[in-house]
This record gives C-alpha cells, structure tokens and sequence, in this order.
C-alpha cells in the first residue's frame, strides 16, 4: 500500500491529536497512530481508551485501501524536522514493514497490527443531538475549565456540567471554593438534556476550537458523547453521577455592589498577593467610600503590603477575605473592562459578574470568602 501526503498537514494533524495519548498506558497499542486509509482519505485515530480522537486529511494520491498503527512518539518527532514537502508512505501490510521517504533520505519503521487498536464506543439510538458554533462552545469552555476540581470523592465536580434546555444551553464548574455559570443564549436543545464533560477532554477541545470555523456537532447519550468538528471527532465517556443544584449555592439580593476596573485589580492584587502568606494566600479587602483598600501580610516572616484601587462603591465600610490565587484565577477568565463585585456580608460568597456582558451571553462568578483574623 502506497500513498503521498504533504508533511506539514500531517504533522499538524498528529499534533493536534497526539494530546490524547497517555505518558503510561496499559495496552501498548494505546502508543500509536492507526492510520486507515480509504478512497483517498487518510484518517488517523488515537485513544486513551476513555477519549478517543479522530482527525481526516486528503491523500495526493494513493494506491490500495488499508489500515495499520504506527508508534506515535517515533513518527511524531521525526515529523517535526522536515519542511513542507510530499512524504510518500510505503506500507507492508503482510509483514507490517513501513517505509516513509522524503526529499533526501528515508524512514524505516516497523508498524503494529491494526485489529487490536479498541473501537470507540458507539452511542444508543435516543442520543441527544445538538449544534454550537465553535466559538460559542470555546468560549464556554475557556471560562469554566478552570474551575473544575480534582476530587477523588467527588467525581462529578471534576468536569464541566451542560445543562440543556430549549432556551439557552449552560456551562457549570466548580470545585467547592468557586464556582463558573456561563450561560449562552446562542445555542440551544430541543429537549432538557444535560451530561458532564471531563476535564481532559474539554483541555483538548480548548485546544483544537480555536482552529475551528462554523458549526459543532454534539451528540450524547448516558455515558458517552461525540463532538464532530469540521476536520476532527473526539468520542469521549462523560462522568456518571448527578451535579449539585449550582444555582442554590449563589446567593441573591446581595447589597453591597462594588465597580471596579478589572486591570487595576488585577495588577494591585498580583503586587499585593506577593506578601501574603504562603501557606493560606489570603489577601483582604476593606471596602469604603468608593475605595479599595487591599492588604496582605506573612506574620512568619514580618512582611505585608497594602495598596488602594478607586472604584465605585457607597455602601458600608466592610472587610472580606479572599485566596488571592483564586480571585485572580476568576478575574484573568472575565474579559470586560469592568466588573461588578456583588457581596452580602463577609461569611457568604462574593459574585463576580462583567459589567457589560457580551452578546447572547449571562456570564457569572462565585467565590467562597476566607476567615479574617480581626
């Protein structure tokens, strides 16, 4: 079996996909590439066994249908170091003996059988289907990811839940401390649906979406769901279990509201945060008369810092605590120029919402306060 494909589209490819494999697998065939190649076209699938990847490209020309696995990290690296030009392929498929030559020389590798690379799962017959731009779901994904845990007890807080309705489609992650409700008004079901992505899978979208133009496919029954991209498919199992009602935990009427550049906040808080203690990062924020005060201190090590941002603000003085790492974590995931800090008291959580939200979108934060000490 023979066939010509241009380097640069392949090693790209790989690339994009290569992210699936795992530094240690159980089943050695987990370690490579299957290349099937049908009427001209080249699809190369990868698999962790739990998310399974599967990106197309056109072949120059070929000349047999076939299949075979190449070890991924071999032909990868070796991929890296040619320029743009046709590689030709030259497969055995009897003795699995592959052969890739190039302008100048020539690969030798041996190939592995193809029959015991493990099928992706297929989904049951009531799969619920739905369509998103890929900037929309990108979007989603990028402002929620970072806020999913890494609980063992726990599994379903380690993804990101969609909740599905008729009207809007929203993206939830939490990890007990904070808390991300990204809601979309430019997608949509056409029944209540709702299923739990995890972690790894929605790094990979992240990654592969921003390529992307035009609409994504997603498809999911009970334990499985398939995201169909223009030149990609991911199959991935979703996280069994049911997600805690999120929107119990945002606490409403809160009234003291806070306006401040989010620059400005983000900058004092990375120069504050510096002296804050390293066991606990608790920074505070005194609130007053259209002032932040924020402040930090290390009693180990006699440091501290303070520095005050001008916002709008006319309610009580107050105090309140945060982690610093997870505020700036929240703010650096918010993209308007201002943003609203809605808080009730010091012992419940603060919200964090744009100013402006972006169109189609209802984008809000929460974040769990720290004790203060006076």
């Amino acid at each position: 079996m023979k066939f010509i494909v241009s380097s640069t589209a392949l090693s790209g490819h790989l690339q994009a996909i290569s992210r699936v494999i795992n530094t240690k697998n159980a089943l050695p065939i987990l370690d490579c590439f299957l290349f099937e190649l049908q009427d001209g076209t080249l699809s190369v699938t990868v698999s962790d066994s739990e998310t399974t990847m599967i990106t197309t490209l056109e072949v120059n020309e070929s000349d047999a249908d076939g299949r075979f696995a190449v070890p991924a990290k071999t032909l990868l690296d070796a991929l890296k170091e040619i320029p743009e030009q046709p590689l030709s392929f030259d497969v055995n498929l009897n003795n699995l003996e592959i052969t890739v030559q190039y302008q100048n020389g020539k690969y030798s590798l041996m190939g592995q059988n193809a029959d015991e690379f493990p099928q992706p799962a297929a989904l049951s017959s009531d799969a619920v289907h739905v369509e998103m731009e890929a900037d929309v779901l990108l979007g989603g994904i990028n402002r929620s990811v970072f806020a999913t845990a890494d609980d063992e007890l726990r599994p379903v807080m380690n993804g990101i839940y969609f909740d599905i309705t008729t009207d809007d489609i929203t993206l939830v992650a939490s990890d007990g401390h904070k808390l991300v409700r990204c809601k979309t008004f430019a997608a949509h079901g056409s029944e209540r649906a709702a299923f739990i992505l995890p972690k790894k899978p929605a790094n990979l979208l992240k990654n592969l979406l921003p390529k992307e133009q035009g609409t994504v496919t997603l498809e999911f029954d009970e334990r499985n769901a398939v995201f169909t991209l223009e030149e990609y498919k991911m199959v991935c199992r979703l996280i069994e279990g049911r997600y805690p009602n999120y929107n119990s935990v945002i606490p409403q009427n809160n009234p003291y509201k806070v306006i401040v550049d989010r620059m400005q906040l983000v900058g004092a808080l990375r120069r504050v945060s510096i002296f804050s203690s390293q066991a606990s990062s608790l920074i505070k924020l005194r609130l007053s008369n259209n002032l932040i005060t924020i402040s930090a201190q290390d009693i180990d090590f006699s440091t501290s810092a303070e520095e005050t941002v001008s916002c709008q603000y006319e309610g009580n003085d107050m105090s309140i605590g945060f982690k610093s790492t997870f505020l700036l974590d929240i703010l650096t995931n918010i993209a308007a120029e201002e943003v609203v800090i809605e808080l009730a008291d010091p012992s419940r959580a603060g919200v964090i919402i744009p100013l402006e939200q972006e169109e189609k979108e209802d984008l809000l934060m929460l974040l769990m306060p720290m004790m203060l000490n006076d």
